[in-house]
């Protein structure tokens, strides 16, 4: 049997093993509409069962020693090691992954599983300093119940980068995958750390509809939610959250820029900005959606990127070689190209692509832009390279922070200009001479503005901030005397 033998998850859902659910719906390829399979639905019921059953497993999992849980995790690795070209698959039919993107994600995971291994033995505290003749310490605990809801665009590595240093951390989880990547967002997880030897009722599996993603938000067992998707729904999830009185990880989206200063390499810029606005059909909260470049070489970079634009195959990434798959759904489809027409209208010039291809968007290059054009202000979420020029430095960082997005940004170029240019920018994350799509399991990773509230994954520090609370704790050689 393979780990994701549909026998074992069609039309189930997941939490003390696998059990039939009320609600299903089928697995769709989106190249193609082909039917992979059926998966399960939980309802907002489901969800607050799943919540009660979490927190009783929970306080157990949370005392065993460190080791135990560390063992889990480096197994869950291994697993994703042993099981690459299966998941892989998942990755390339059910998301509409191009095979490198797909193999890239499973690589992540595993390191994601191998660096939370360190978590459980990690230093949690710290001792302090105290006017009382006492000790005194500050000490990390596990949350309880963290929530994760994860998007469709990179399934498994956005729900496991929350799942797993939750899990190392001492907590239990409630994972709610978008549905229309349940399988390789929440049946990989689920079965991985089934085999790996996760105590039962500790990770449960919800996918579901935003009745169960209002349940996994308000269950009173749950402490913790962490969110990667779109900022309207993060705002709402924010506001729901903070009503409660309950932390809320916000990782939204972007509208990232690449600035191209004078004297840099045109061509390795244009190659540098064509990965990062088309990788995955450029469906990526990091996706570079601004292509900032010095007046000097702003012709002859829109004219490279173009060619690689033009040079680029679009199809169904299963059974063809491409760089771009297909579009996740018919709707985002006709959202895209509704952007680009609605800018071409208004005077942006068409330097490449523009076209729907089956499921599929040609890789697009627009120029003769300005900045209250809908491609340029808006997250497109397709492979749209947007493309102006800019005379100075101060005038690029004017233009790079007047947007409501702080997620990604790339500088190219001279290293001294871009490192001064860096200072004045408002971004989560800076990349000089790389483009905007970087992530690693030991580097911090978030946004400020819009796009979320600042670095809640990776690494860490960012990951024990994230899924625990700290603890005062006091100790006197003998009983205090109290003047009552």
């Amino acid at each position: 049997m393979t780990l994701l033998d549909s026998a074992v998850w069609g039309e189930k859902i997941f939490g003390d093993g696998w059990r039939d659910a009320s609600l299903d719906q089928p697995v769709t390829e989106p190249a193609t509409g082909d039917r992979l399979g059926t998966v399960g639905l939980a309802t907002a019921e489901d969800a607050g069962r799943a919540a009660a059953r979490a927190a009783r497993a929970q306080r157990d999992w949370a005392a065993i020693p460190a080791a135990e849980r560390a063992a889990v995790l480096r197994r869950a690795g291994e697993l994703f090691t042993e099981h690459a070209a299966e998941i892989e698959d998942w990755l390339v039919r059910e998301a509409g992954s191009v095979r490198s993107k797909a193999a890239f994600e499973v690589r992540l995971a595993l390191g994601e599983c191998f660096e939370c291994a360190a978590l459980p033995t990690h230093p949690q505290g710290e001792v302090l300093a105290s006017e009382e003749s006492r000790w005194s310490f500050a000490r990390r605990r596990p949350a309880g119940v963290v929530s994760v809801i994860a998007p469709f665009n990179f399934p498994l590595i956005l729900g496991l980068r929350s799942v797993a240093p939750a899990l190392a951390l001492g907590n239990a989880v409630l994972l709610k995958p978008d549905p229309r990547t349940a399988v390789s967002g929440g049946v990989v997880i689920a079965r991985v750390f089934e085999e790996a030897g996760l105590p039962s009722g500790l990770l449960h599996l919800l996918p579901g509809d935003g009745s169960v993603g209002q349940a996994v938000v308000e269950a009173p067992e749950v402490r913790v939610v962490s969110f990667t998707g779109s900022t309207p729904v993060g705002r709402a999830i924010g506001e729901r959250a903070g009503r409660l009185l309950k932390r809320a990880h916000l990782e939204l989206g972007g509208n990232n820029a690449l600035v191209v200063l004078p004297g840099a390499d045109v061509r390795k810029a244009a190659s540098a900005g064509a990965f990062g606005s088309y990788l995955h059909q450029g469906q990526i909260c990091m996706t570079t959606g601004r292509h900032l470049v010095h007046e000097s070489l702003l012709e002859e970079y829109a004219e490279v990127l173009a060619a690689k634009a033009e040079a680029l195959p679009v199809g169904d990434p299963a059974r063809e070689d491409v760089a771009l798959g297909p579009i996740i759904d018919r709707r985002q489809l006709e959202r895209v190209h509704g952007i680009v027409t609605d800018s071409v209208a208004a005077g942006a010039k068409l330097a490449a692509g523009g076209e729907i291809v089956g499921a599929g968007y040609r890789a697009t290059v627009l120029t003769g832009l300005t900045p209250d054009m809908p491609a340029w202000r808006e997250e497109i979420f397709g492979p749209v390279a947007p493309v102006i020029g800019f005379s100075t430095p101060e005038e690029a960082a004017r233009i790079v922070n007047d947007c409501e997005y702080g997620l990604s940004v790339g500088i190219l170029g001279d290293v001294g200009t871009a490192m001064k240019l860096a200072d004045r920018i408002d971004s989560g994350k800076i990349h000089i001479n790389e483009q905007t799509v970087a992530d690693e399991p030991n580097a911090p990773f978030g946004g400020v503005k819009a796009s979320g509230t600042g670095s809640r994954f990776g690494g860490a520090a960012a990951n024990i901030e994230a899924f625990t609370e700290t603890q005062w704790v006091t100790v006197r050689p003998d009983i205090a005397d109290y003047p009552f």
